[in-house]
């Protein structure tokens, strides 16, 4: 069989697995897939995006897939172009989401050859992806091909009880690679489907005793972060929602982490562990403190384990049999040392803008139909000391490995898969990093998407890190601060976006109150040299909380 028909078979699977989005970075080997994806999209609303960056693709892939819930692959020609899939294949396996990298090949003959764009393709993303397959349009036939791409489309979307994650199928295509292909028949069709398994009902698991417990929310999806949510408020249990937890509502404590090593933190027992917990350093001391008894909650057969002690996981409800009236003592001296320390906060960093001040800002215009994409670094450290909303909007981050990497495409992955507004807070060095993110052609579907920048013309986190102490000052610019001195409006604009810039709180809550229309930028210029102090003084707010 050809080229052609071994594209059309692939994409066939895919989409009769229920596969709607594809990414596609252009390339010669792979011009079957182009030629097939572009006719499918023609022909029967197969929703494809082109992308000439494949880091950015990957990404854009990332989010399509995050806020999707389903596999989506990204395609690129032999080469380079599959290694640049590498940080988003790495965020995928350590988020568990189920990425398919298809990456065209040469065929095998022309390894070690010189050929041009010629390498070892297969495996090279290691034990990063959950499973990996190769094909050849010169092997096989359309039955052997449906198999292998279904099976690393099951086994990536985790319906069979496994963990959700990356998958890379690497495709051998022999030219020609145009043409017209036979029709795929039936006998070379999958009947497989992917059926996604609703919760079943749980089982309960007691825990008993009076010991005072406290509910941890790290970076979780949606589905999972609500029912943490609810499962703290029946019990009347202290929630820390971190801000990509989406249990960060309600009656979730703002201040939690500044309170985690006043006396009132020392007086936690147990921790029950939900997500992926991984913003603060007082968060991974309290779980590596002696005596405390660490609950997690897998989903979808992951879980974390923060502080590196051991953790007793279990793998349904939760029913605590001890005193109602000690829990609800417990929870309303955190929610009273909640609230002292917020309103202290509020005071301290008054009206200036400031990266705390911009987050509370971009929270406090978000509504129910809004999405939120959190920054790494110090963006999402903010937000985790913004106040808490009443009503909850969907929240995202790349918290996998926690890299600036492809934030920008990641919210338009996002923003392309649940067709809502997604408003996006980074700082300027994770902007600048992933800048190919504005490029969308013309011939694109474009997601509405803002971008608030807040430009503090460096890595600003350092400062509040041990090598931002004055000891290190010298050379502290040049190796850790890394000013760039970028202009933002002319890159901006440049890529066809809209520009705007808030120097104040005032204008900044201004720009934020207009709708998310289409693809904006607001810059939002802020000073990093007192950061460091500043952090401590919110440090010491939590250490007096009465």
């Amino acid at each position: 069989m050809s080229a052609v028909e071994c594209a059309r078979v692939v994409v066939q699977t895919l989409r009769e697995l229920g596969t709607r989005h594809f990414v596609l970075c252009p390339g010669s080997r792979s011009a079957p897939f182009a030629l097939e994806l572009a006719r499918r999209a023609r022909e029967d609303g197969l929703d494809l995006h082109v992308r000439i960056d494949e880091r950015d693709a990957g990404f854009l892939a990332l989010g399509l897939a995050k806020a999707s819930g389903g596999v989506v692959p990204v395609i690129t020609t032999s080469g380079t172009a599959v290694g640049n899939l590498l940080p988003a294949v790495m965020e995928a396996s350590h988020s568990h989401v189920p990425l398919l990298v298809i990456s065209a090949d040469r065929p095998e003959a022309m390894l070690h050859t010189g050929a041009n764009q010629t390498t070892d393709q297969v495996r090279i993303f290691g034990h990063y992806v959950v499973a990996d397959a190769r094909i050849s349009s010169t092997d096989g036939d359309g039955q052997d091909w449906a198999a292998q791409v279904s099976r690393l489309a099951v086994v990536g979307s985790g319906v069979l009880g496994g963990t959700p994650g990356p998958t890379h199928l690497n495709v051998a295509l022999r030219e020609p690679l145009v043409g017209e292909p036979e029709p795929v028949t039936r006998e070379s069709r999958t009947q497989s489907t992917i059926v996604h398994r609703r919760p079943q009902q749980q089982d309960f698991y007691r825990i008993h005793g009076n010991l005072h417990t406290v509910v941890l929310v790290g970076d979780a999806p949606p589905e999972l972060g609500v029912w943490a949510n609810e499962m703290a408020g029946w019990y009347d249990l202290p929630l820390f929602a971190e801000p990509s937890s989406n249990a960060r509502s309600g009656t979730a404590l703002r201040s939690y982490r500044l309170l985690l090593d006043s006396e009132l933190g020392q007086q936690i027992n147990r921790v029950v562990v939900v997500g992926h917990p991984t913003l603060s350093r007082p968060v991974t001391r309290l779980l590596a403190r002696k005596g405390i008894q660490r609950i997690g909650i897998p989903f979808r057969g992951a879980w974390s384990q923060p502080g590196g002690r051991g953790m007793s996981l279990i793998d349904a409800g939760l029913d605590f049999t001890g005193s109602e009236s000690i829990r609800r003592e417990f929870a309303e001296q955190w929610r009273a040392a909640d609230d002292r320390v917020s309103g202290r906060m509020d005071v301290l960093l008054g009206d200036r803008l400031t990266g705390q001040t911009a987050a509370a800002a971009v929270v406090e215009s978000l509504g129910a139909e809004d999405v939120l994409v959190a920054g790494s670094s110090n963006p999402i450290r903010d937000l985790d000391l913004a106040p808490v909303p009443e009503v909850p909007s969907l929240v995202y981050a790349n918290r996998g490995l926690a890299g600036i990497d492809g934030t920008v495409s990641t919210a338009a992955g996002i923003g392309l898969a649940t067709d809502k507004p997604v408003t996006a807070l980074l700082g300027d060095l994770t902007f600048l990093h992933d800048i190919g993110g504005l490029l969308i052609g013309p011939l694109e579907r474009r997601p509405r998407v803002r971008l608030v920048v807040v430009n503090d013309d460096g890595g600003s986190i350092f400062h509040s890190l041990e090598q931002g102490d004055e000891a290190y000052a010298t050379g502290f610019e040049r190796v850790f601060g890394t000013p760039t001195g970028v202009r933002l409006q002319p890159v901006v604009e440049g890529y066809g976006w809209r520009y705007d810039r808030a120097e104040s709180l005032v204008e900044l809550n201004k720009l934020l109150a207009e709708p998310v229309v289409g693809q904006d930028v607001i810059e939002v210029p802020v000073g990093r040299q007192d950061r460091r102090a500043m952090d401590q003084q919110l440090r010491k707010l939590g250490l007096t909380p009465s």
